[in-house]
């Protein structure tokens, strides 16, 4: 690979070879790293910056040209300082957010909000568990009408399908899981039943 110039492995590039491009990955992924390691100071926002930096590169490959003594990491190092600059303004701006949220006051009890959690999560599962029990078009309409709130006709055109037809399988998945339902509350009294009738 270090035989080749960057010249050439980059205008492979730029024709669609992802293997020129990946070998023009290794040849400066450590340059690009260490230099925005320099600028930040993280290891973490380094190694984010070096994606960036190669999607980047390769999104605007068709604009770039090289001279015949180029290679490419100055370029790239270039689009490095215009990365690191955004992530710094995002991080700016989320800074300044999170300053103009209230201060907490004192710490409450979070027992009951992770009781509560898990009863929700009990309970999504639960009704992940009825959808299953439906076509996809049921599912579907169950999600747009119940869990979105949307209209019939919003469903309806959501969907690309008449108005009546959100109505019918609409019902036709109440009915199934309603079944559901009264199946789930029989086998829950069950148990119950038969510790009342033991002697």
């Amino acid at each position: 690979m270090d035989m080749v110039s960057d010249l050439d492995l980059w205008a492979r590039a730029q024709r669609g070879d992802p293997q020129a491009f990946g070998d023009l990955f290794r040849r400066h992924a450590t340059s690009v790293y260490n230099h925005a390691f320099r600028r930040t100071g993280s290891w973490e926002r380094a190694e984010d910056a070096v994606s960036l930096v190669f999607l980047e590169t390769w999104r605007l490959r068709d604009r770039v040209r090289l001279d015949e003594s180029e290679i490419l990491l100055p370029w790239l190092l270039g689009v490095a300082n215009n990365v690191l600059r955004r992530q710094y303004r995002t991080r700016i701006r989320h800074a300044r957010l999170l300053a103009k949220l209230p201060r907490p006051g004192d710490v409450a009890d979070h027992a009951p909000l992770v009781d509560q959690h898990l009863e929700d999560e009990q309970r999504l599962r639960q009704t992940m568990a009825d959808l299953c029990l439906l076509t996809a078009a049921e599912a579907d309409v169950v999600a747009l009408c119940v869990f979105s709130e949307l209209t019939y006709e919003q469903a309806a055109v959501a969907m690309n399908v008449p108005v009546g037809t959100v109505r019918s399988r609409l019902s036709r998945a109440r009915s199934k899981l309603r079944t559901a339902a009264d199946q789930r509350i029989s086998r829950d009294r069950a148990p119950h039943q038969l510790e009342e009738d033991s002697p």
